[in-house]
């Protein structure tokens, strides 16, 4: 590299997943993942043939309508949470309880993958909350440190030099505003006599 070559510019791949990161910070996109990634063995597993050496498994049931209308259900639900934010507690909910109603459905949820990531994505949905950005704080607001610190309370002891019940007197850089009585300056922390 020689004295003139540029800063390395970030390619157009860096750029989209960039990009991407930040789409996919500003909404629940994990919580649409998991319930998009539900539908599928929802709706695959009671249409299925699966071959296990020369026996064929069928677990097609009289169901297997409901179980297309489950995943495809969840996969809108999913993509949707992706491009309609606003609507995740709707999705979440409604995850959820197209999970529940898959067990007795829909071959137990999908043997159960699709039901539980069907109740985890809804779950995530409906906790998901917008971000707040984070606000400058000013530097001036803080006071010195110095000759502003209160002095310290005095005791006044009683007439027979134990004390007049334990009271303290309020310091004076408290003033009158000071209703609550107990002060780390005065050193009664919040304990008073019991008589």
């Amino acid at each position: 590299m020689s004295a003139e070559t540029p800063a390395a510019v970030p390619g157009q791949f860096t750029r989209r997943r960039l990009q991407f990161r930040a789409w996919r910070g500003t909404r629940p996109f994990w919580a649409g993942l998991y319930i998009l990634l539900a539908g599928f063995p929802i709706m695959y597993f009671p249409y299925a043939h699966l071959q296990l050496g020369s026996l064929t498994v069928a677990m097609s049931t009289t169901a297997g309508a409901g179980s297309l209308i489950i995943g495809v259900l969840l996969v809108v639900l999913g993509v949707s949470l992706w491009f309609q934010k606003h609507i995740r507690t709707f999705a979440g909910v409604a995850a959820i309880l197209l999970a529940l109603v898959s067990l007795p459905v829909s071959n137990f949820g999908g043997f159960v993958m699709g039901f539980v990531l069907a109740l985890i994505g809804g779950a995530m949905a409906v906790a998901w909350g917008p971000g707040v950005p984070k606000q400058p704080q000013p530097e001036g607001d803080v006071p010195p440190a110095g000759d502003d610190a209160p002095e310290k309370a005095a005791y006044h002891p009683g007439p027979d030099g134990v004390g007049d019940g334990g009271t303290f007197q309020a310091p004076a850089a408290l003033g009158e505003n000071d209703l609550s009585g107990t002060s780390p300056v005065n050193g009664a922390n919040g304990r008073h006599s019991a008589g």
